[in-house]
């Protein structure tokens, strides 16, 4: 009989942990990483731009030229594969278009109101947002504008360019969530990083200028000692408040 996937879940859940050491020795399968990153696709995200790319470091060669980025932190130098979660602010236009695409394809109807009211949001409103110059100009307009129409009513106040950044990043942390998730169902650990030199992955991977790296995998089949330390979480209570 089948687990209920609740059941399922919460055991993924509790038993996936940042894992720094991985076995050299034993096969991977670089297809289980595939199809992870094929399921991270589906990772909710900001407005369906799927502003993310996902670089896999599967060459021994690369791998060793990213590690070396990465401090060589034993969770990149041991690691049977990398994946480098990359974000791609510079692709707005392009995305913005394949979706307005989309949705001229579901709706028959063009003058339909929900057909007008999708267009318009990525026909005006995205590029409203995704449109900023280098110094920031235009996010200082809309933060104005936006500031002045709060005095009235409720009003999306993360307008500025840096605030389409974080947004953008937090898509792909979701994003990188669910990869860690599905190769934990797969059998094989991970390890997400943030300590690396970014411009030189940058080089390594050969990312464009516009292009910003979020985090790095390590991926492999995690050794007894890969988990520094039992879990701590501080009280549940810290952190979750009713209202």
């Amino acid at each position: 009989m089948n687990k209920p996937l609740a059941s399922s879940f919460e055991q993924i859940v509790n038993s996936r942990r940042a894992v720094r050491k991985y076995e050299q020795d034993t096969p991977f399968d670089h297809e289980a990483v595939r199809k992870a990153i094929e399921l991270a696709t589906l990772a909710p995200n900001s407005s369906n731009m799927q502003l993310w790319e996902f670089h896999r470091v599967i060459s021994s060669e690369a791998r060793e030229q990213v590690a070396r980025c990465c401090m060589g932190q034993s969770a990149a130098r041991m690691a049977r594969e990398l994946v480098v979660i990359v974000v791609r602010p510079d692709k707005w236009k392009k995305h913005a278009h394949i979706n307005a695409g989309k949705i001229r394809e579901a709706y028959k109807d063009q003058n339909d109101a929900k057909a007008r009211r999708a267009h318009g949001y990525y026909e005006k409103l995205i590029p409203m947002l995704y449109n900023n110059d280098r110094f920031g100009v235009r996010g200082a307009v809309r933060k104005l504008l936006t500031f002045l129409r709060g005095l009235s009513r409720p009003t999306v106040r993360e307008v500025s360019r840096s605030d389409v950044r974080v947004s953008i990043h937090k898509s792909a942390g979701l994003a990188a969530m669910t990869f860690m998730y599905a190769m934990k169902s797969r059998g094989y650990d991970t390890c997400p990083l943030e300590g690396f030199d970014s411009r030189r992955v940058k080089t390594c991977l050969g990312l464009p200028g516009g292009s910003e790296i979020t985090m790095i995998i390590g991926c492999g089949k995690g050794t007894s000692d890969g988990v520094y330390s039992e879990r701590f979480r501080v009280p549940l209570d810290e952190v979750m408040f009713e209202h």
